[in-house]
């Protein structure tokens, strides 16, 4: 896919308004401190919370899901938190477009780098494997910064929006590729030219290429690329994680390759991601993204679990 080229249509006067947005954020981005703007994302979040009725109450149903051990009282405190969390993701978003090079380095310690270094002068691919936590682009802006790696991408369907996007992520790492999320064979190309991908397996993209497997206890589709790509790449699968710090600031971790991966069987592969995300998630559960309908996709004869809490179905996330 090639770089992101700025064309004169995307001054036209229907995206004045796209543009006059991100003149906005870029500002507030810039000139206010970051712990204000962590501050002012949590106020954000608590009325997100209020307003988004919807999000609010699909972000309910996924931690009654997942934590049926928390009493309603510490299931809203953890709402709460998490809507909170959405907010601060409003301005991370910002902070991860916008910011250079300086900023950003001074929010971040990182932790293993060297099992994807290793890999890389070993020569061989690695998938390196995120998770969506309402700070996304953080991680990946961090790992722009100390790694050469490509990206998968979908495409936005404002060209400004797009452009801005891609630009933004791509800026720290001027040799990478970003491959659009469906193309699997120029992933499997790059991993075996011994590069790495940012990957991310963990939301529900519907039962096509997907099988059921727990996720904190509840089964969900999970789709089986991961072990596939793993495998027609040859490439090692490396789980990362960024949490934001109570303190400010974000904490890179880098965990070892995954043993005996892929395995051959798809089924205990895929458990095996989905282990991988729980044990990220529960190191900080109200930075993950809850408000996706993680588990909308049932096995055939099975009810919705959102509409059973009363939660009409939407548009595809």
């Amino acid at each position: 896919m090639s770089r992101p080229v700025f064309r004169a249509a995307l001054l036209a006067p229907r995206y004045w308004l796209t543009w006059f947005g991100f003149v906005l954020w870029w500002l507030i981005t810039q000139l206010l401190p970051y712990r204000l703007q962590m501050f002012l994302g949590r106020l954000v979040g608590r009325l997100v919370g209020r307003l988004a009725k919807r999000r609010t109450a699909i972000a309910q149903r996924n931690l009654e899901l997942c934590f049926p051990n928390l009493n309603e009282k510490e299931q809203a405190a953890l709402l709460c938190r998490h809507m909170e969390a959405i907010g601060i993701g409003m301005f991370e978003l910002g902070i991860a477009w916008f910011w250079p090079r300086w900023r950003l380095e001074k929010l971040v310690t990182y932790e293993g780098l060297e099992h994807v270094i290793q890999a890389e002068k070993d020569g061989v691919g690695v998938l390196l494997m995120g998770m969506h936590f309402t700070h996304l682009d953080c991680g990946g802006i961090f790992s722009t910064l100390a790694l050469r790696l490509d990206g998968s991408y979908r495409q936005h369907a404002n060209p400004v929006y797009d452009w801005i996007q891609r630009s933004s992520r791509e800026r720290f790492n001027r040799d990478n590729m970003v491959i659009e999320r469906r193309d699997v064979r120029t992933m499997v190309r790059q991993l075996k030219k011994g590069r790495a991908i940012w990957y991310a397996p963990d939301q529900d993209y519907g039962a096509g290429h997907s099988i059921f497997v727990p996720f904190f206890g509840v089964n969900a589709a999970t789709i089986t690329a991961t072990s596939q790509l793993a495998r027609m790449g040859k490439a090692k699968v490396i789980p990362f994680t960024c949490l934001r710090k109570p303190e400010g600031g974000y904490i890179y971790k880098v965990s070892p390759p995954l043993i005996d991966f892929p395995s051959g069987d798809v089924e205990a592969d895929t458990l095996q991601i989905n282990h991988v995300v729980e044990q990220a998630v529960l190191q900080a559960p109200e930075q993950y993204l809850w408000v996706h309908r993680r588990f909308k996709t049932r096995p055939e004869g099975e009810q919705d679990l959102y509409e059973q809490a009363g939660i009409a179905p939407g548009k595809r996330q």
